[in-house]
């Protein structure tokens, strides 16, 4: 969440960085800003009060052993402590409804994110080229049918739509991607292998900025209170929540892989054909904590590390910055990696690579000590798929068709997978 002290302190800059992702946020800045007012003032009337009841009560005091009569004194006793009773209900109130509303107000992007919504997102880099075939290209699910390594109406008998089932060498082809990456990610970027639970506590939720913002797109297990997690990024972060890190940890590196659950809430129609759309999927990812002065760094050297993957998988792909009006929630900046899926005819993003500052950070409570004598600071969080599992096997399965039905795949898949190609069966 947002500093409040910024928030007093940088009104105008905060709100003018605000306008460009909603412009309906100055608005709730300002009212946020109100009760923060009223909060204070409320603050400065109990410890004034509180200074006049300890003086009555020590005059009490003196009356008693005087012997003087202290009723009068006593019944305004208890009128201010009835009048402190009432303004510590105002501060309560003040204090839950600045902190509810700072859940759900979006992280404020850095300087360089472009302005605007999706149309304003900008391509920074591509890499590749698509294979000149000589042939039209099928589509994924018309392909991976043909192999028997796609079974789409399986799943749906089993949970409904947007639950694929991969067989055979689908199946094998998958795990094989996800060993594939973590290999890379564990012993060329550094990365520390986790594995992690797949339902979290509510608090872990709010401390990645899925809740309160994004119930409607999770699933939860109501009689324990858990929720599905919708990315690693919720569990990983989470690890060292509340935790007071010194510099000789820092930078924290984590990679984890895990089936991710999305409800995708009013996305019905919307690209749902074979993998484009679905509601449980696999993904690896990458989460960092970073020194601040290092984030924006990082976030480049993640991207990148996403990238290497696209590159040895022979993927045609691009590179967007997204513009303010398209960052999630907590995001400051973030890289869109979209391949190209030549069967479809579509870019399909397949990571999403994000610097969320210190948002996350405040919400979960991840900080650090420069030197023992020093006030805490709190961490920057990353993080970025890398990779995620379906859109990758579509644009696998459309890239490196080959004239007679087979797909050949790429090198470094051939000792995960066991075999050079997926062939149809006889």
């Amino acid at each position: 969440m947002l500093d409040l002290r910024r928030l007093r302190q940088e009104p105008d800059a905060t709100k003018a960085a605000l306008a460009t992702r909603d412009p309906g946020l100055p608005e709730a800045i300002d009212r946020i800003l109100a009760r923060d007012v009223e909060r204070r003032d409320a603050l400065t009337q109990v410890n004034d009060l509180k200074a006049q009841r300890n003086e009555a009560s020590k005059r009490v005091g003196e009356l008693k052993r005087e012997g003087g009569d202290a009723s009068e004194l006593i019944a305004r006793t208890k009128a201010v402590g009835d009048e402190i009773a009432k303004l510590d209900e105002v501060v309560r109130a003040c204090d839950e409804e600045i902190e509810n509303a700072l859940l759900i107000i979006p992280n404020t992007p850095l300087g360089d994110v472009p302005a605007g919504g999706e149309e304003a997102n900008e391509v920074v880099a591509e890499w590749g080229e698509t294979p000149e075939v000589g042939f039209d290209r099928a589509p994924h699910w018309d392909v991976g049918e043909r192999l028997g390594i796609l079974d789409l109406a399986g799943g749906a008998r089993i949970a409904g739509s947007g639950f694929p089932v991969l067989r055979g060498l689908g199946a094998r082809l998958q795990r094989g991607l996800i060993d594939f990456f973590l290999d890379v990610h564990t012993t060329e970027h550094g990365y520390t292998e986790l594995r992690v639970p797949y339902l979290v506590t509510e608090e872990s939720m709010i401390g990645t900025g899925q809740l309160p913002k994004f119930a409607e797109e999770s699933y939860q297990t109501e009689r324990d209170d858990l929720w599905l997690i919708p990315t690693a990024e919720v569990p990983v972060t989470n690890l060292h929540r509340g935790e007071m890190l010194t510099l000789e940890d820092l930078p924290v590196r984590y990679t984890a892989y895990t089936p991710c659950f999305r409800r995708e809430a009013g996305a019905a129609g919307k690209d749902t054909r074979g993998l484009l759309r679905v509601h449980q999927f696999d993904k690896v990812e990458l989460v960092r904590y970073e020194l601040p002065e290092n984030s924006v760094d990082a976030l480049e050297e993640l991207t990148g590390h996403a990238e290497v993957l696209l590159q040895r998988l022979g993927l045609r792909y691009r590179r967007l910055l997204l513009a303010t009006g398209d960052l999630g929630l907590s995001g400051a900046k973030t890289y869109d990696l979209e391949v190209w899926a030549p069967g479809v005819e579509q870019w399909l993003e397949v990571s999403s690579c994000t610097t969320c500052t210190d948002y996350q950070a405040r919400r979960a409570g991840l900080r650090f000590r420069r030197h023992q004598s020093e006030k805490p600071e709190y961490v920057h969080t990353l993080n970025g798929s890398a990779l995620a599992l379906p859109r990758v096997m579509a644009a696998l399965l459309e890239t490196h068709q080959e004239e007679g039905g087979s797909v050949s795949l790429p090198e470094p898949l051939h000792r995960y997978v066991g075999t050079d190609r997926l062939t149809a069966p006889i």
